[in-house]
């Protein structure tokens, strides 16, 4: 072979690099001197290039060097940012367990959100997204979270998790980190590490289970103390094309015995005869295999392809434990808390040994660990199967497994056909499961009534609330009765402008004068008394008897039966001022009544005293509050109940605190009776002139104390088109008769979080979809309900109460003032008046010749005498009114 020169030798190389094959000398050119001698043209090929990088490269090789260096900064700077784009918006879903986990639930879960898989292009261009699954613990049990990135749409995750897991509820916040970061003055001890298949990824880890795996990682960290805190994530992202066709052909090397790793082939190719040794066999007399090793190989050749089949997982598992300590902690202590958190996280790492079969989890350093643990990013991972992902991160299946945060009860979607809250619906809540949407109550279907039942603070005033400022703003009339307050007092600062006009309050509290509503005035004579009677009756029943009862009847009827307005402040002076008694008595014709007034002058004083004792005290002690003498005695109604069912609204507002037990039961049932009275007095209007108003109770137990059995009430309202909504606490505040009668026909029922013993008893209405351990678990703002729908009883459904909007400043006081004025009739006068007035009604009277109690009236007759009301003659033709 001849000398080659440096000018030859390039010239050589570059028509080689140019691919002119007939660049050499000879016959044939490159091609034929290879063909001739092949050895000899290599060495030509292989001198010739290593002159030619002599020449180049050292201006090549920097700007290769350069190029490769940028190249691999802007990729590294690119998936930077494609991560940030995730974790920009990235939202924590809390999973609340059900009281039964569906132990198929993880499966169905991860083969969901293979969904998430994105295009080629975008998985190229952008990357794939990833959903990482934790368990953080701390002192306070342990909480089952997903982070989800940005760009997966909002409620995709949660509804795939409540789809799953049906009664789980999920609940959505900002992603925070998973370790609780160190404050002013503190410091962090961080022990963190990562797990990693430790053998190659075509084998699956277990999955076959006899009790749940996660148990031993739930149990792992207990004992946590108040600054101590611990996580485990399960990153995840769903894979396909060249990531599992590499996993394939890792398959296929482990089947045939070969190495997975580029080291292990390359040290095949140079060993003599590990090709020939692990060419693939069947059987173990071919193999030379003894026949344990043969089923040993057989079997991790069918887990293999096992675990090819379905979609693919990539997966990294991650785990920290974290103490937060003083910054000026000595070493000892350090030292000390790092001790305890590294015997902590082995305890983590160790929890997924259960996990070992033909393949397991190794433990790996992890660098920078509470950066990395925060940022959740999820570079190259191990390949797992949907069953192998399902057993690492589910639900804890195990109902002993204490700490576990879980749910209440189970969120049932509503069926199909349930309102949404407009002008013709009564909104409710939204539900709490699905997609959330605001659910309603139809106004003809609330014509069925509604029982609400509920714990204080359970969320109960909130409902009761936003269906009293829909009705309002709809136009339609309500009369609301709250013995509490609270309510009246919301709505008050909430209600629109509009409806100022139309509200009638009666507030126990305010210093202004009430409106008038005079349960002796208006209405037929025998049901007003019957009304009357029977809530003195009922709200006075430990200490009523008949003849109690036939005095005030009697004296009712008496009073009824003269000219002028009657009131409750008549009674006294009719049973204990025999002047005042003889005027009254001596135009009666009934000769019934005749007959009882003429046995009550025979009595003696003192059996006269005796008989009447028993009414005067009731009487006394209610007409001693001026709320009540006002609001109730004051003389002619000022309030028509019939127009504010047709569009009005009455609120009434009579706490407990202010008035006593007994005297708030006795006015709301007064004002119960005179609404009842307007709505029966709605059967004289044809059906289509009835409109729809309603007539919310609350404590309804203390004020349904009318004559009439409630089932003949709420049937007869319905056609009147009232709907009434009962609200109380417990079964336990109701009669038996009430009970039955509202269980049976307040069709639509509304149950928030109730005692063991109610919930058994309500469930009769719920089952089977809504259990008693359900009724007894409902969160703060959680119901269940169960209404009437187009005239026929739906499948009970749950939902969440809406707060009530923002409170508007100044609104209550507007209202007050307008709604004040517009109640205020002439004649009536201001609180100033109103002392002048009593100043000149308390000059010398006659005093009586009888021993009876004998009370001072009340200044309100001077002013029913002053009221502009026709006059015919002096002296006024009610005896009542001459003194």
């Amino acid at each position: 072979m001849s000398a080659v020169t440096p000018a030859s030798t390039t010239t050589t190389a570059t028509a080689i690099l140019a691919g002119d094959v007939h660049a050499t000398d000879g016959t044939g050119g490159w091609i034929g001197d290879y063909l001739r001698d092949p050895g000899g043209a290599l060495h030509h090929v292989l001198t010739s290039l290593s002159g030619w990088a002599i020449t180049v490269g050292p201006i090549v090789g920097p700007l290769l060097a350069v190029g490769l260096a940028v190249l691999i900064g802007l990729r590294r700077w690119w998936w930077r940012r494609c991560h940030q784009r995730l974790a920009a918006d990235a939202r924590m879903v809390t999973v609340l367990a059900p009281p039964t986990v569906d132990p198929a639930g993880g499966a169905a879960l991860w083969s969901h959100l293979v969904g998430l898989l994105r295009p080629a292009w975008k998985r190229w261009f952008t990357g794939q997204p990833h959903v990482a699954c934790e368990y953080v613990f701390s002192e306070a049990g342990v909480a089952i979270r997903l982070w989800v990135p940005g760009v997966i749409p909002p409620g995709l995750v949660e509804r795939a998790v409540e789809a799953a897991w049906p009664g789980a509820h999920t609940r959505t916040s900002t992603a925070d980190p998973p370790l609780l970061a160190p404050g002013v003055g503190q410091r962090r001890v961080i022990v963190a590490g990562e797990l990693r298949l430790a053998r190659a990824e075509a084998l699956p880890i277990r999955t076959d289970f006899d009790a749940d795996p996660i148990r031993a990682l739930i149990g792992a960290p207990v004992g946590l103390g108040r600054d101590e805190h611990a996580c485990v994530q399960v990153l995840a992202r769903p894979v396909t094309g060249h990531r599992v066709a590499k996993a394939r052909r890792a398959a296929k090397r482990v089947r045939t015995g070969s190495s997975t790793h580029v080291v292990g082939r390359l040290l095949d190719l140079i060993t003599p005869g590990a090709r020939s040794r692990r060419k693939p066999t069947t059987g173990s007399a071919k193999s030379g295999r003894d026949p344990q090793t043969s089923l040993e190989y057989s079997a991790a050749n069918r887990a293999i392809v096992g675990k090819q089949r379905g979609s693919q997982y990539e997966t990294v598992i991650r785990y920290a434990v974290a103490t937060i300590l003083p910054a000026d902690a000595p070493e000892a202590e350090v030292r000390r808390a790092r001790d305890v958190a590294r015997g902590r996280a082995h305890a983590l790492a160790a929890s997924f040994a259960s996990y070992t079969e033909h393949n397991h989890y190794g433990r790996h350093r992890l660098r920078h660990p509470a950066t990395t643990v925060t940022q959740r990013r999820l570079s190259r991972g191990d390949l797992l199967s949907v069953p192998e992902l399902a057993v690492l991160a589910h639900l804890p299946t195990d109902e002993a497994i204490p700490g576990v945060q879980r749910a209440g009860a189970k969120a049932i979607a509503p069926p199909p056909g349930i309102a949404t809250p407009g002008r013709e619906a009564k909104p409710l809540g939204v539900t709490d499961t699905g997609h959330p949407r605001p659910v309603g109550l139809r106004v003809p279907d609330a014509r069925h009534h509604l029982h609400v039942l509920g714990a204080t603070g359970s969320g109960k005033s909130t409902l009761l609330g936003t269906m009293i400022l829909a009705d309002a703003e709809a136009g339609r009339g309500t009369v609301v009765i709250d013995p509490k307050g609270d309510l009246v007092t919301d709505v008050l600062s909430r209600l629109p402008r509009t409806a100022a006009d139309r509200v009638v309050l009666f507030d126990a509290d305010s210093r202004s004068r009430p409106p008038c509503l005079n349960p002796l005035d208006g209405g037929k004579t025998d049901l007003t008394v019957d009304n009357l009677v029977s809530v003195f009756r009922r709200v006075y029943s430990a200490f009523w008897g008949p003849r109690t009862d036939d005095v005030m009847r009697a004296a009712c009827l008496t009073l009824r039966a003269q000219e002028g307005v009657a009131t409750l402040a008549d009674l006294p002076k009719l049973l204990a001022e025999p002047a005042f008694r003889s005027r009254v008595t001596a135009s009666i014709s009934d000769p019934v009544l005749k007959g009882f007034w003429t046995w009550y002058d025979e009595l003696t004083d003192s059996a006269r005293s005796q008989v009447i004792s028993p009414l005067m005290n009731k009487l006394r002690a209610f007409l001693l509050r001026p709320f009540v003498r006002e609001a109730i005695a004051r003389g002619r109604s000022t309030v028509d109940m019939a127009q504010v069912l047709d569009g009005g609204i009455c609120l009434v507002r009579i706490p407990k605190g202010s008035l006593g037990e007994e005297t708030t039961r006795l006015v709301g049932s007064l004002v119960v009776a005179r609404t009842w009275q307007a709505t029966t007095g709605r059967a004289r209007l044809p059906q289509r002139q009835r409109r729809d108003a309603s007539m919310v109770i609350d404590e309804c137990h203390n004020f349904l104390n009318l004559p009439y059995p409630l089932e003949d009430m709420l049937a007869e309202a319905r056609g009147f088109r009232v709907a009434m909504t009962l609200a109380h606490q417990h079964l336990g505040q109701l009669p038996r008769e009430l009970k039955e009668g509202i269980s049976t026909n307040a069709r639509s029922k509304i149950f928030f979080n109730a005692s063991p013993e109610d919930a058994r008893e309500l469930a009769r209405h719920t089952a089977p979809r809504l259990s008693d351990h359900d009724l007894a678990h409902l969160g703060v703002y959680h119901a269940a309900a169960r209404l009437v729908l187009r005239g026929e009883e739906a499948e009970p459904f749950t939902l969440a109460t809406q707060p009530l909007p923002p409170a508007i400043p100044g609104r209550a006081r507007d209202i007050r003032r307008i709604a004040r004025q517009a109640t205020q009739t002439p004649g009536q006068h201001t609180p100033e008046e109103a002392t002048r007035v009593r100043a000149d009604t308390d000059a010398p009277r006659p005093k009586p010749t009888t021993t009876a109690p004998n009370p001072r009236p009340h200044p309100a007759a001077s002013s029913r005498e002053r009221s502009p009301r026709p006059v015919q003659r002096a002296r006024s033709g009610d005896p009542r009114r001459n003194g």
